[in-house]
């Protein structure tokens, strides 16, 4: 893989924010930065990058992003939380948790961010979607089984 276009990217620690284009390609450089800002040691990484992925390719596929526009990744880690925000460029319709059928081939991003997430949402402005999850670390005291 290249390196993703770096351009407009600001990254503070364990902080990033980037404007991607709203290609295919870059929801592998998305999966790329949000490792790159972890760490791929850092306990909910696999978590992080599995869901970004989901939504860095909603909105190449479900919105204006991928029709020649592009999208924001913004990713703030802190302690024991990670929150993970992507931006598209609007859609005629918001994000739906809708279910799929057993043998389809789409539809279950939004439902695997509702189980593996602590919690999830959207802001829906003008048409443009920002949809977020947020990671907890949660362990389990030794003994406690």
């Amino acid at each position: 893989m290249a390196a993703p276009e770096l351009e407009g990217t600001e990254v503070d620690g364990p902080n990033l924010l980037v404007r991607l284009p709203g290609v295919p390609a870059q929801v592998s450089a998305a999966r790329h930065l949000v490792t790159t800002t972890l760490g791929r040691d850092h306990p909910l990484h696999d978590d992080c990058v599995l869901l970004t992925s989901e939504l860095a390719t909603n909105a190449v596929l479900h919105s204006q992003s991928g029709d020649g526009g592009a999208f924001t990744l913004a990713v703030h880690a802190t302690g024991r939380r990670v929150r993970v925000c992507i931006a598209d460029d609007g859609s005629d319709e918001p994000p739906c948790a809708c279910r799929t059928t057993t043998h389809g081939t789409s539809g279950r991003g939004l439902p695997l961010l509702e189980a593996l997430s602590h919690r999830w949402g959207f802001i829906r402005e003008n048409g443009a979607n920002t949809v977020w999850f947020e990671l907890v670390l949660v362990t389990v005291p030794a003994g406690w089984v």
